[in-house]
């Protein structure tokens, strides 16, 4: 171990190896290329800035690798190959950089570090950064947008470039990199989501996908590593891409490396510079190109794991035999090991690159201004009458988007196909294709990509930077796209600041999809709904008619850090609550809809999450109160308010709500002779109820399986969801 001396800048204090000055240091590297007052080098050809490129590009593998030592756990390999690009892009003063590699972290926290972001979580030295990686309250092991600094969460492959087509759409003349693993490109719809975007915002082209091609993937070499060159660019170039920018380290090998893909580290010390020069010239001719206008993709082709404790796909992960005190990681750790002088020069660029620390200047670092919606136009249909709720939700979808210029409503399978063409006549569908028939503009305010991917990645990214969004579509289909909506459900829940809630609403659901069949009939993903209401800050809404459902987007558009899902019919059904006494059952979790006057024989409830399978409970209460039992019908519209506040994590997020029905008020809506809980989809939704009532004799109804059927009654009965059933089961609970 190389002990620190008095000229050791004391952010140093825990680097355990030091080396000596580069060739020709005291000529390049004097003072920092990033001048005081400046955000970015002046000069990209200048041999001073290419110098302190390698240099902040060492210093980025040095810190992660030793961070991720420091636990035998973590992941240095991928960000190590990516190394040269991250710094030229810091270098050139673009410091808004998402990724869609979570396996990235610990060089992105090395950045961080670097520039001082950290220091607001109290990490201020490289022994605090070791003592708080993968550690509770400190650097997790995959990104998360909390951290100081970090614009967006990365765990999942395939997500990244959502972020930087949503912070690319909200801050025009903001460059947006985001960097790919060549291992993730196999995950569905990167480059397909991008094409799409490009497609229907083709002036918005201020983000810069940035290829790390490395040549392998967590534990094997990627799909992908066997393209030429030619054959990568003509990849990208087939998605839309009209500028690609490839470096290749092989070109400038000088050690006759056999592998197809370089270590860039083993190179002379000057072969190394023109690698780096070659990689700092092609960051800022891309940067320059997709600011000015073209879809452009720059990419970095060098071996996984260069410049640290080995390579390939060995290097992708850390364990416990990996420790600092290993000699194969000594060695990878004294290869990178820079002078204190040179630590103190990557500091002061970091420093300085992009206008500031990322944690004073990164766009998700401040509160994006919201145009005001003021009252929304609530339409109130009678008690009594039959309405769509899908359609009554659109109008308030359709006044918003006309308040909110920058608000994107997101569909795959089509709004008018879930009777919410109101929100297309009025907001359009974004399309380069101008056509009146079926509402399309090139400015329209209705995204239409046919993935759920891409629908639920652009609306979910849309309000975790800051904007309102929702995405709309068919429950059966919606686990294609729920993954980063609960990623970003997860980051709302840690973020430092407020931001519009993800708003989502699921219509179609298995009662109404007879004729479809059981593709269309998958409503199981209620039960992931349901799990997530423990988290604290995610809420799935049952408003169980056309007045509940617009109290329901009120109340959801109108929150924050929150993930809000409604879900609902599109067919037309009977109202039971007026306005008031939905935003009462939507603030207290549930309400009456129907109770007995008389009855001798026992009170049943029904407890009852839905809005089409109210039609059999209804016929249930008919046939139990014509045998003299007293009926109460419950609508559960906002099941997490039922759950005690012990059954929630609500005071572990941002924008915490505590509001959870008392015992008096549950047990006066919930006591019986028999409960019976009835969902039109699975039962998980029912959970808090069941926990928490008194009712000795209970039972569930719930969906079971999908079957193809002529009407929605005959699938209900298929399922068991009839109210025959339902009596003949009260009558056997009560013997």
């Amino acid at each position: 171990m190389t002990t620190s001396t008095a000229a050791t800048p004391e952010f140093c204090q825990g680097i355990q190896h030091f080396g000596p000055l580069w060739d020709n240091y005291s000529r390049h590297a004097a003072s920092a290329a990033i001048k005081a007052d400046e955000s970015a080098i002046s000069d990209p050809r200048a041999p001073d800035a290419v110098y302190q490129t390698l240099l902040m590009a060492d210093a980025l593998r040095y810190l992660t690798l030793q961070v991720c030592g420091s636990k035998g756990s973590g992941h240095p390999g991928g960000f190590a190959s990516s190394a040269e690009a991250y710094a030229s892009l810091v270098m050139l003063g673009h410091t808004n950089i998402v990724t869609e590699v979570g396996h990235h972290a610990p060089g992105f926290y090395s950045a961080m570090f670097l520039d001082t972001s950290l220091e607001a979580m109290g990490i201020k030295t490289v022994t605090d950064l070791m003592a708080r990686f993968r550690e509770k309250h400190g650097l997790l092991g995959h990104l998360s947008g909390a951290i100081p600094g970090l614009l967006a969460p990365a765990g999942p492959l395939g997500q990244g470039q959502h972020f930087a087509m949503a912070g690319a759409l909200l801050h025009p003349g903001k460059l947006f990199p985001v960097t790919i693993g060549d291992g993730g490109m196999g995950e569905p719809y990167v480059l397909n989501s991008m094409m799409h975007f490009n497609t229907a915002y083709p002036k918005v082209t201020n983000f810069l996908p940035t290829l790390i091609w490395n040549g392998y993937s967590q534990e094997h070499h990627s799909m992908v590593s066997r393209f030429s060159n030619a054959e990568m660019i003509a990849y990208w170039k087939g998605h839309g891409f009209k500028e690609v920018i490839l470096v290749d380290a092989k070109e400038f090998d000088d050690t006759n490396q056999s592998s197809a893909y370089a270590d860039s580290s083993y190179f002379s010390h000057q072969q190394r510079l023109a690698f780096a020069a070659a990689v700092l010239a092609g960051v800022d001719r891309a940067a320059k190109s997709a600011l000015g206008g073209t879809l452009t993709a720059f990419i970095i082709k060098q071996m996984k794991g260069t410049g640290v404790h080995t390579v390939g796909a060995k290097s992708h992960n850390l364990y416990p035999a990996d420790s600092l005190d290993k000699p194969h990681m000594m060695e990878g750790l004294q290869r990178r090991a820079l002078h204190p002088e040179a630590w103190a020069i990557v500091r002061e660029n970091f420093v300085r690159a992009g206008g500031g620390p990322a944690a004073k200047t990164a766009v998700t670092e401040y509160v994006l201004e919201l145009a005001p919606l003021g009252k929304l136009p609530i339409h109130e249909f009678a008690r009594g009458e039959k309405a769509v709720p899908a359609t009554a939700m659109g109008g308030l979808v359709a006044y918003v988007g006309t308040k909110d210029k920058r608000y994107i409503v997101t569909n795959a399978d089509g709004n008018e196909a879930s009777a919410m063409k109101n929100i297309n006549d009025a907001l359009k569908i974004r399309h380069p294709t101008v056509d009146p028939l079926y509402n399309q503009e090139p400015e329209g305010q209705v995204y239409e990509p046919l993935n759920e991917d891409a629908c639920a990645g652009l609306a979910v990214a849309l309000s975790l930077f800051g904007s309102r969004a929702i995405w709309l579509s068919y429950e059966s289909f919606a686990i294609n796209g729920w993954p980063i909506v609960q990623t970003v459900a997860q980051a709302m829940a840690e973020l430092r600041r407020k931001t519009p809630s993800i708003v989502t609403m699921f219509t179609a659901g298995a009662l109404e999809q007879g004729r479809n069949g059981w593709t269309h009939q998958r409503p199981e993903i209620e039960n992931y709904f349901a799990a997530q209401m423990r988290n604290g800050n995610t809420y799935p809404l049952f408003p169980c008619d056309a007045n509940a459902i617009q109290v329901a987007y009120d109340y959801a558009t109108n929150s924050f850090n929150k993930c809000m899902v409604i879900i609902a019919s599109k067919s037309p059904l009977p109202v039971y609550m007026s306005v008031d006494e939905a935003q009462h059952a939507m603030e207290a979790g549930a309400s009456i809809i129907y109770e007995s006057k008389t009855g001798s024989k026992g009170m049943v409830v029904f407890a009852v999450t839905g809005d089409m399978v109210f039609l059999p409970v209804f016929e249930a209460k008919d046939k139990l109160e014509a045998d003299g039992y007293k009926v109460r019908i419950v609508a559960i519209v906002n099941p997490r308010r039922l759950y005690r506040a012990t059954d929630v994590a609500w005071d572990t997020v941002s924008e915490p709500d505590n509001q959870f029905m008392d015992d008096a008020h549950f047990d006066a809506l919930f006591d019986a002779d028999v409960l019976l809980a009835v969902s039109g989809g699975p039962s998980a939704v029912l959970e808090p109820v069941l926990l928490r009532t008194r009712a000795a004799k209970r039972d569930t109804f719930a969906w079971k399986r999908g079957e193809t059927t002529a009407s929605p009654a005959e699938i209900m009965e298929f399922n068991g969801l009839t109210g025959e059933a339902m009596s003949e089961r009260v009558q056997a609970l009560l013997g």
